[in-house]
């Protein structure tokens, strides 16, 4: 087949019947010029101006020019054709123009010009049909906008000249079907309103012709100040007077066989990206045809991703595989109307493209469907159903051949259509950061966003990959071309306006609208859910969470939630895991809250947070059932927490909702739940130190201090006094982790409280090791271990034995510190305290070190690495990898301590501990350099 370059529409090539991607918008220009100049030089100068048209030009539009024509030439390799010279006049683009559509178009013409009356009008069809839009779609200089007009001058003649053919043809009922929307473009041609005059009489409809004569007399008078001239005026009179004349010829010449329906809308413009889904689709095609079945495609998602965007992509893409032409309708299934298309309408829209004589035709539904499907047989058609209800409203109009392609589009699931017709189902998530770029960059330019990188980055962030939202967002960017994006952006920043914002003014462009028409149909615990989960804390949903939200039983819950998964306002992105596209979010939310004026969606929120809250102390409980216990008030009706089978299901837990904790307890600072606030950050404690999520512990226990300050809960203050001094210690900050741990043991000794006091000198003692002050950590050490053993506390007591250890080894006093390490060992082993045994292990491998008897201290340092890997202890198992790494290294096995280093290395990037990681990043570059 070789190449096909299409220019009446979207400027576009293709190779062999496939689609060949040209580049960006003015690469794509570049070339449309040198395809209208074909075989004829074009100088750089012309390019330039044809091009730009007198916007910003580039640094050196000579060398831009070259650059593009360059790219051009890769991209016309496959073309098998001369392709771009350099000659002293210009460029020349040597092609055949029979492959360019807007030479093949005019030569039709001229072929027809050249017989008598135009023949039989076969070769103006032929040329009309190859306009698929408005040329050159796009492009917007001075002179594409002069080749364009021409164009469209030479199109409008050869329809007026096809519809003169077909009314000596005696084809005035068909003239009469095509010509109304033809008037009502160009409401002023007279030659165009007396050929409407003409039909209307033959058709019986004297009236309606006089009507038109009168409504072009009327418009002529106020528009131009003019009459009608001769021709028209005569053929009024004659019309008047029912001039014999004017009848219809007896017998038609010849009418020419209906032609193949090519009823796909105009080719979106711009588009950007889906190129994985591009490619799934047409395997998808391929795979079915070889199975030989009848391809039924579908393209889900939600209001405003695409759907239609991506078929009619495809489809204008895949012409050449359905020769015998293309069917549409829109199905109206989520619609401002209300009204989705019954299934009669649109196959009798159909049976009228195939040319169904209204004579003919059965008037029983059934009957009309089993005609469709027998004219549609044994043809390679595309049947194109946009915006379906649901499955239901397809099923009577899939033909029955297996040549046929069905291609639909739907907000809802189809999932019937799959089980029941083998429907091939293409779920579309958002556009990812660079196809999003680069959509708005072809709505706008590249320059615009190069301008302001900062501003297009956060505008794209908000639109959050829908390409409706960019689309409007473009849109009202590009009506106020001198308004700067940051002034959009601070627009769009606003959650309160931001879907007033993405309103293009027509209820099709309004992001609201678009999305409200998915509620439809909904049941009421669906609607109820749709709105909690918009305003629900955190990124997703797990299934007994939204249980707990909706206070719906754990199976009803599942139900609603599928129904919003059927209707796209949710999405199942793990396994009985939800989430919200940010916009439907925000809808959701709104909506929430204009029809709950009275608040009552904060009961269920609360319900969440006590499901959050009470799961999670059950889970920390598991993970370390020697951490310090609080108290938790009752749980809250119909709010069923979770309980962890064991220590890894509480791991898999914490880190499946930690994002969510974090989420409940900024909205509990929000809602003033103060309690809540640093029961959460209790919860949280045990797996932020183990995970290193130092940042994390110090944001949840800076929030909880302050709530437990304003609750006036004296117990509380100590508490979060103690824990978010040692949050400071371990981020670094040992003049605030100070601060707040000796106001937590002023606070314990004040209320006589031995425990608080016992545990400010144990964090005290650790914060001063954060500072490698040995000396002092020791001193608080030994304060807190009488506490613990006169409050009879094992597991505590052998913690403070094992820093007494430590700390005693590190000072020098190796004997004794193996003594306190060996007595603290067997405390956590006695006591089933696994953390606390691995922390010694760790120890005495330090012990070892310093006493040179290395291959001891690696025996001990690798039994520690497998206790915090079973702890799931990241941070701790990142520090030992670090000591066994040296170990190794001390006894010459390099190797060994390069693996060991480079994994600690990994910990604490992912820890986020940049002066670890820059340490480790030492001890590697020395082992490279030895």
């Amino acid at each position: 087949m070789g190449a096909d370059f299409r220019l009446l529409g979207a400027i576009e090539m293709f190779v062999d019947g496939s689609f060949v991607e040209i580049g960006h918008h003015r690469q794509r220009c570049v070339l449309a010029v040198m395809l209208v100049e074909a075989n004829r030089p074009v100088p750089v100068a012309h390019v330039v101006d044809r091009v730009w048209g007198g916007g910003q030009l580039p640094a050196h539009p000579a060398s831009a020019v070259g650059t593009y024509v360059s790219l051009l030439r890769r991209v016309l390799e496959p073309a098998r054709q001369g392709g771009i010279a350099r000659r002293s006049a210009g460029y020349v683009l040597e092609v055949d123009e029979e492959n360019v559509d807007l030479h093949r178009f005019c030569g039709l013409i001229e072929r027809a010009g050249a017989i008598a009356d135009g023949g039989d009008g076969a070769l103006l069809e032929q040329a009309l049909g190859l306009w698929r839009g408005e040329p050159f779609a796009g492009a917007d200089t001075p002179w594409f906008n002069t080749i364009r007009t021409t164009l469209a001058r030479k199109r409008q003649e050869a329809r007026l000249d096809l519809t003169d053919i077909r009314l000596r043809q005696g084809r005035h009922a068909a003239v009469l079907t095509g010509i109304r929307d033809q008037v009502d473009e160009q409401p002023l041609d007279e030659r165009l309103a007396g050929q409407s005059m003409l039909a209307h009489y033959r058709c019986g409809r004297t009236a309606d012709a006089l009507d038109c004569y009168q409504r072009l007399r009327h418009r002529l008078g106020e528009e131009l100040g003019a009459d009608p001239g001769p021709e028209l005026r005569a053929l009024h009179r004659r019309i008047l007077t029912a001039d014999p004349a004017l009848a219809a010829p007896p017998h038609p010449v010849r009418i020419s066989p209906v032609p193949r329906p090519r009823q796909l809308p105009l080719m979106p413009w711009p588009f950007a990206g889906r190129a994985d889904e591009l490619a799934r689709l047409t395997a998808m095609h391929d795979n079915a045809s070889r199975r030989g079945h009848g391809s039924v495609l579908a393209i889900t998602g939600t209001g405003g991703i695409g759907k239609t965007w991506l078929a009619l992509r495809w489809a204008y893409r895949h012409l050449d595989r359905f020769p015998d032409g293309q069917l549409y309708v829109n199905l109206r299934g989520f619609d401002p109307t209300g009204k989705p298309v019954a299934p009669a309408a649109a196959i009798r829209g159909f049976l009228d493209a195939l040319g169904g004589d209204s004579l003919t035709v059965p008037a029983d539904f059934d009957a009309q469907a089993g005609l469709f499907r027998s004219m549609v047989a044994g043809k390679r058609m595309l049947v194109m159903l946009d915006n379906a209800a649901d499955s239901d409203q397809v099923r009577s109009l899939l033909p029955g051949d297996s040549r046929c392609t069905v291609l639909v589009t739907s907000r809802g699931q189809l999932s019937t259509l799959a089980a029941t017709h083998g429907g091939l189902v293409l779920d579309l998530d958002p556009l990812n950061a660079a196809e999003a770029r680069e959509l708005l960059v072809r709505h706008l330019s590249a320059e615009k966003l190069a301008a302001e990188p900062r501003a297009a980055t956060e505008i794209l962030e908000l639109c959050a990959g829908l390409p409706l939202a960019i689309g409007i967002v473009a849109a009202r960017a590009a009506q106020h071309r001198d308004f700067p994006l940051a002034a959009l952006a601070a627009e769009l920043r606003d959650p309160a306006s931001r879907l007033d914002l993405l309103d293009g003014g027509d209820l099709t462009l309004n992001l609201r609208a678009v999305l409200s028409w998915s509620c439809r149909g909904l049941s009421r615990d669906a609607t109820s859910a749709a709105g909690l989960v918009g305003s629900a804390p955190g990124p997703d949903l797990s299934l007994p969470a939204a249980a707990a939200l909706t206070g719906l039983p754990t199976a009803r819950a599942r139900i609603v939630l599928r129904e919003l998964e059927d209707a796209h306002l949710v999405q199942q992105h793990a396994p009985h895991r939800f989430c919200m596209h940010d916009l439907v979010r925000l809808f959701a939310a709104q909506h929430m809250r204009q029809t709950d004026p009275d608040g009552r969606a904060a009961e269920p929120v609360r319900r969440l947070v006590d499901f959050y809250l009470h799961t999670a102390f059950a889970a920390n409980r598991r993970l370390d059932p020697h951490y310090p216990p609080i108290r938790l008030g009752a749980v809250a009706a119909g709010c069923q927490p979770l309980c962890p089978d064991d220590e890894s299901a509480a791991l898999a837990w914490f880190a499946a909702e930690h994002s969510n904790l974090l989420a409940a307890q900024r909205l509990a600072v929000d809602r003033g739940w103060r309690a809540e606030v640093w029961q959460l950050a209790w919860t949280l404690g045990t797996y932020h130190r183990r995970s290193g999520l130092l940042s994390d512990n110090l944001t949840v226990w800076s929030a909880a201090l302050d709530a437990a300050h304003r609750a006036g809960d004296r117990a509380a203050h100590t508490l979060t006094h103690r824990l978010l001094g040692y949050a400071y210690a371990r981020a670094g900050h040992a003049d605030d982790a100070q601060k707040h741990l000796r106001r937590a043991l002023s606070l314990a000794e004040a209320a006589d409280d031995r425990l608080g006091q016992a545990h400010a000198y144990h964090l005290m003692a650790g914060a001063w090791e954060q500072q490698a002050n040995d000396r002092q950590a020791l001193r608080c050490a030994r304060h807190a271990l009488p506490l613990f053993r006169a409050l009879d506390l094992p597991v505590w007591e052998g913690w403070t034995l094992g820093q007494i250890g430590w700390h005693q080894a590190r000072l020098g006093d190796h004997d004794e510190g193996r003594a306190h390490c060996a007595a603290a060992l067997t405390l956590a082993r006695r006591h089933d305290d696994p953390e606390g045994e691995a922390v010694v292990l760790d120890s005495l491998g330090y012990i070892c070190v310093r006493a040179a008897d290395y291959a001891q201290a690696t025996h001990y340092y690798e039994q520690a690495l497998t206790a915090f890997n079973g702890l799931g202890n990241a941070s701790e198992e990142a520090d030992t990898l670090v000591n066994l790494g040296a170990a190794h290294y001390a006894q010459g096995q390099r190797e060994q301590a390069r693996s060991r280093w480079e994994a600690a290395l990994e910990h604490y990037r992912t820890q986020r501990r940049p002066g670890d990681a820059e340490r480790v990043s030492l001890l590697l570059d020395r082992l490279a350099q030895d």
